[in-house]
């Protein structure tokens, strides 16, 4: 029997998904379209900005889907998350979570830092917190301090991902956790989604396709890149941020830089005018799964292809089984 939360969130999505927040590109207008699709979608506080404008944001994603909710009882309407980074760089944090508060935002994924007071906060007002994690030792700090779930990042996942098999970080998580997992990493279509489940995860973790969407905020170069690219043309280095994260190798290229010789003297003394090349805006960032996608579409295109694609493996399952 599913976990209480997983049924919980299940009962109002049409798909095992959540939308991973991706820093730039995601904002209300996909968050939206994804949640009217019955997937959980997300963004980033901070691409909020100025800081005023969370609660703008907050405010019109509220309203909408509390709308879409009363206009269309039968349809399943998710809920959304918003992504708080738990570290002291983040001046943020305070501000962010007070409107998050105010407007009793669902779900709050948390990530760098285990989020003991802030999985605090948001217990009191009814929410849940899932955690990123890319190691066992990141799934048992999180744990312990109160998280509701855990976001696996696996190998291949775009951004700051993990470099273990997510056939491995599953199982070793679930030898001591049976609560939600939500699985990343090379997840772009309905057969993925239903391999992750397979594996021991409750939910698949989706970004990298929503990029390539028309309501995403990103650059159109971005979006025909990540049609144009295979898995081969992704790179993983923690050149850009310190942290290891996958990136698109064109991207690199374009920014005047080489993808097989990244030194660090060559970032010091990059500079485009007065600006260095700087990771999502200059170097885009992208999952080994982008050799599936091919198109540029809407959110709710997107996700009602996911959910033939769902369904069609899941008769194939059956039927092999049969």
């Amino acid at each position: 029997m599913a976990h209480p939360v997983v049924q919980k969130l299940r009962a109002q999505m049409s798909l095992p998904v959540i939308c991973s927040p991706m820093f730039i590109v995601s904002n209300p207008d996909m968050v939206i379209e994804q949640c009217k699709s019955g997937l959980l979608g997300s963004f980033p506080a901070l691409n909020a900005r100025p800081a005023s404008l969370l609660d703008e944001w907050l405010d019109r994603i509220t309203r909408t889907l509390d709308d879409e909710r009363k206009q269309h009882p039968e349809q399943k309407i998710a809920p959304f998350a918003v992504n708080q980074i738990i570290h002291t760089s983040n001046d943020r944090l305070d501000h962010d979570m007070q409107a998050c508060e105010k407007y009793k935002v669902p779900v709050i994924i948390t990530s760098l830092r285990a989020p003991t007071d802030v999985a605090s906060a948001v217990h009191r007002w009814g929410g849940l917190v899932f955690h990123d994690v890319t190691t066992i030792r990141h799934a048992e700090k999180a744990l312990e301090a109160g998280v509701d779930g855990l976001i696996l990042v696996a190998a291949g996942a775009g951004g700051h991902a993990g470099t273990l098999s997510p056939f491995a970080l599953v199982s070793e998580v679930r030898k001591f956790y049976d609560g939600p997992i939500i699985l990343s990493g090379s997840i772009t279509n309905g057969g993925s989604i239903l391999a992750a489940q397979a594996m021991g995860a409750d939910f698949a973790y989706i970004g990298t396709r929503f990029i390539a969407s028309q309501e995403a905020n990103a650059d159109p170069g971005y979006k025909q890149m990540i049609v144009d690219s295979a898995a081969k043309d992704i790179l993983y280095t923690p050149f850009f941020t310190g942290i290891p994260g996958n990136y698109l190798t064109p991207s690199i290229t374009a920014s005047g830089l080489d993808p097989n010789n990244l030194q660090e003297q060559d970032k010091l003394s990059t500079n485009f005018g007065s600006t260095r090349v700087k990771a999502w805006k200059d170097v885009w960032g992208a999952g080994q799964g982008v050799g599936t996608i091919d198109s540029i579409d809407p959110v709710a295109t997107i996700a009602q292809r996911m959910q033939q694609e769902y369904q069609t493996a899941r008769q194939r399952i059956a039927s092999e089984n049969a």
